[in-house]
């Protein structure tokens, strides 16, 4: 394969850099920070389900304490209504007696509105304990997620401008390329995990490491300055 020296410098110069953006993009990858970040999320969506579950059972106990605020106002209004008639009777008892029972009967239900009402103070109170609960674990979790995401944005930024650096001087040393040496180099860099080049040593590809023999040197120093490994097919650099 035709190829300068000044060819032979890019290729390997494009190894490396492949190389480094590699070891770059699994670091990137596997930051820390992503692990908390995700974390953290689901626990917050957690949070979040359990918060808003707790709010649908203070709507349902608002909801019931303001009927049974609203029965007992009515009650109190049928009172002073009754005691009304009572003091407007002149003395007739007959008509006293039964707005009696029936001033007895409003008592009776007011003062069973009343212990439901409390008992509903005291779950509404157990709720906004355990909603001071969740909004405290919230906030503390988004603390923790907003933390994670400026530490991965300062850690990950660094990384990805050095990923954009070196992806700029992988273009320009491409460019510089034949078409027919960029194509079978990235070819192989695909099919190799990136390590696409290597150097002839003492009769040994300087990647596979595998001796090539007497004929196939032959032939492999016929092509110099750059042929192919009979062995793992890598582009060689021969000297």
């Amino acid at each position: 394969m035709r190829a300068t020296t000044d060819d032979l410098t890019n290729l390997l110069r494009m190894q490396q850099i492949d190389l480094d953006l590699l070891k770059a993009k699994k670091k990137l990858e596997e930051l820390p920070q992503r692990a908390t970040i995700l974390a953290a999320r689901q626990k917050k969506r957690a949070i979040e389900q359990k918060r808003d579950q707790v709010g649908e059972l203070r709507a349902k106990a608002e909801a019931k304490a303001s009927k049974l605020e609203g029965e007992d106002a009515d009650l109190a209004e049928k009172q002073r209504r009754v005691q009304e008639a009572i003091d407007g009777s002149r003395g007739d008892y007959r008509n006293v007696e039964a707005h009696t029972k029936e001033l007895n009967g409003f008592a009776k239900r007011r003062n069973t509105l009343e212990e439901e009402l409390t008992k509903l103070g005291e779950e509404l109170a157990k709720i906004q304990g355990v909603q001071d609960q969740v909004s405290r674990a919230l906030a503390e979790i988004e603390k923790q997620e907003k933390a994670a995401i400026a530490s991965f944005q300062q850690e990950g930024g660094a990384l990805q401008a050095d990923i954009g650096r070196m992806t700029a001087n992988r273009e320009t040393l491409s460019a510089e390329l034949s078409d027919e040496l960029r194509d079978a180099y990235d070819r192989t860099a695909a099919r190799t995990g990136g390590v696409a080049v290597g150097l002839l040593t003492e009769g040994r590809c300087g990647v596979c490491r595998t001796v090539i023999d007497g004929g196939r040197l032959i032939d492999l120093k016929a092509e110099a300055p750059l042929g192919t490994c009979p062995h793992c097919k890598r582009l060689l650099v021969v000297m």
